[in-house]
């Protein structure tokens, strides 16, 4: 196996600010999406309680 030299990648501090929007975004899209979800279950099952019973 080759020897890896030393890493010339540079790493900078991620402070909250600069990531909140994105997180708040994709909370915020995985809550509608999770509502349509639950909302869609619920429409079928009264189908089918009303089709199949």
């Amino acid at each position: 196996m080759a020897e890896e030299g030393p890493s010339k990648m540079e790493l900078v501090e991620v402070k909250a600010d600069d990531i909140l929007p994105e997180r708040r975004a994709f909370y915020d899209r995985f809550m509608v999406g999770t509502t349509w979800a639950a909302g869609a279950t619920v429409v079928v099952l009264v189908l089918m309680w009303i089709f199949l019973v």
